[in-house]
């Protein structure tokens, strides 16, 4: 007799730091039967998971991936009909440029019972964590969020001209590959020079690395630091709340594995 099928949660692991991760989130790891997770997904959740769990790396890098988008989902929909209890796991919230979406929709479109577990997405976790909030009153009314990311080789679908007066504060991920036509980009849209750039390298992890500038010398910085991704660009006046946080002296502390 066919087992009955399983349940797959797609679970959100928050931006980097494990303790960020919600109670619902840690729930579900410890009672997963098999765990489907990304290189961004830190080793201290996945020793949450029960011993004889099976754990499936599903890491995707730029150019190179574990698994394809299409295996993922095979493997999502073959483990469900086994009849197991399924975590996908993935770094942020699974909404936000998770592809977490595209996983439900196969799982639903062949009857397979899933569960949404929201996570902190990095656009908020990390810039909260680096000192810069995304709204401030009298400076910053409004936010977007936007991938810099480029699909098959072709430039991403991006309204730049848009983007460089539609919200107060830009948040751009996936980016940092492409900072230069970036900030071509925004310059071209009338986008100042001087506006406040932050950048925030493997943001509420151990190696967390933030550099500010302007939209105009971020590249040249980024590049004498060597930053690379996971990273994410912040634009806009309220990156200056982290450099006025810092005036006070006592600096920002990571609360990174604080009791």
């Amino acid at each position: 007799m066919r087992a009955a099928a399983g349940i797959v949660h797609i679970v959100g692991a928050g931006p980097g730091d494990p303790e960020l991760i919600t109670v619902k989130a840690m729930r579900r790891i410890r009672s997963a039967d098999v765990i489907l997770y990304d290189r961004l997904v830190g080793a201290e959740l996945l020793a949450y998971a029960r011993p004889e769990a099976v754990l499936v790396d599903c890491g995707k890098a730029p150019g190179r991936h574990a698994m394809t988008q299409e295996a993922i989902h095979d493997a999502l929909i073959r483990y469900a009909l086994e009849g197991n209890t399924v975590v996908r796991l993935k770094g942020g919230d699974p909404f936000v440029f998770g592809r977490g979406g595209e996983e439900a929709l196969a799982l639903a479109a062949r009857g397979i019972p899933y569960e949404v577990v929201p996570g902190i997405t990095s656009a908020i976790g990390a810039a909260a964590s680096a000192g810069i909030p995304l709204t401030h009153r009298g400076v910053a009314a409004s936010f977007a969020v936007v991938t810099g990311s480029r699909r098959h080789g072709e430039e991403a679908d991006v309204r730049w001209d848009l983007l460089a007066h539609g919200a107060d504060t830009l948040v751009i991920y996936m980016g940092v590959g492409r900072l230069g036509s970036i900030r071509d980009e925004l310059l071209k849209h009338g986008k100042p020079g001087s506006t406040p750039v932050a950048l925030i390298e493997r943001g509420t992890s151990p190696s967390e690395r933030i550099v500010t500038g302007t939209l105009a010398n971020v590249q040249k910085l980024a590049e004498s630091m060597k930053l690379d991704n996971p990273a994410l660009i912040v634009v806009g006046e309220t990156v200056r709340v982290r450099e006025l946080l810092s005036l006070y002296g006592s600096g920002l502390a990571s609360g990174y594995g604080q009791a």
